[in-house]
């Protein structure tokens, strides 16, 4: 995919990796149109950006937040939209109140289907289009203490896969990212204190930043981050007992850190 002069929509472009990714990729030349929650961050990092930038504030989580976001996309001229936008969850499923447990569908899998399905008629007519979905490692390799976040991330995954063969016969990539942890201040203490207990890596924003913009212009359809969480992603395709072996294990870790305020 050519990034000079592509015109990009960006979900949850405050976030950690959001605004990674706005600065790399208008380094490389693309221009964006950053949607978030807070206008004054939005402006912020709109203003810092060396290629043309625009914004537009909204909840995507509401119907009106895609109708404002899509109209804002006829009128940018998108081409390309990131579904970034996303919020993390961890704590035993059971312990979890229903509320915590929607808003994680309904930001990580909900809203990315929703934005897709208003703007693929403008995407089908550009000359050359991508949806790019980010996931996550636990969509293809669900955790204990993520139960929720698991299952949204892979049905973004199953999403991501089926719309691309839907899509075959037309001019738009659908591409699927699952980076393991990064390392932003979203993170809540409990879930860096499960990641330092367990032995787990977490990448910066700016890594996975820069492996993303790369396999961007590669478009290849589906790539996983980090080794060996992509090993262990891969055999829980095959052999998911043993991943189920192999996480009793850590169970009691989790359990432990999930009851940590």
């Amino acid at each position: 995919m050519q990034l000079k002069n592509a015109r990009i929509l960006l979900t949850g472009a405050t976030g950690g990796l959001g605004r990674e990714l706005a600065r790399q990729l208008s380094a490389a030349g693309a221009q964006l149109l950053l949607a978030g929650r807070d206008n004054a961050r939005l402006a912020e990092l709109s203003g810092s950006l060396p290629t043309l930038s625009s914004s537009v504030r909204a909840d995507l989580t509401r119907p009106e937040g895609i109708a404002a976001v899509a109209g804002a996309t006829r009128e940018f001229g998108v081409n390309v939209l990131i579904n970034n936008a996303g919020i993390g969850n961890f704590g035993l499923f059971d312990a979890q109140a229903w509320d915590t447990v929607a808003q994680v569908l309904a930001t990580d899998l909900a809203a990315p289907l929703r934005l897709t399905h208003a703007l693929l008629p403008l995407l089908k007519a550009q000359p050359e289009a991508a949806v790019v979905n980010i996931g996550s490692t636990f969509g293809s390799l669900p955790f204990p203490g993520f139960a929720a976040y698991s299952a949204a991330k892979a049905g973004l995954r199953g999403f991501s896969q089926a719309l691309r063969r839907e899509l075959a016969d037309t001019r738009i990539a659908v591409i699927h990212f699952a980076p393991r942890a990064i390392d932003t201040p979203l993170n809540s203490d409990s879930m860096v204190a499960l990641n330092r207990a367990l032995g787990h890596r977490a990448d910066s924003a700016a890594t996975v930043a820069t492996q993303m913009v790369a396999a961007l212009r590669c478009e290849r359809g589906e790539r996983h981050f980090g080794f060996p969480e992509r090993l262990f992603a891969w055999l829980n395709g095959i052999a998911p007992s043993l991943i189920d072996r192999g996480l009793s294990g850590k169970l009691p870790v989790v359990k432990r850190f999930a009851h940590t305020p």
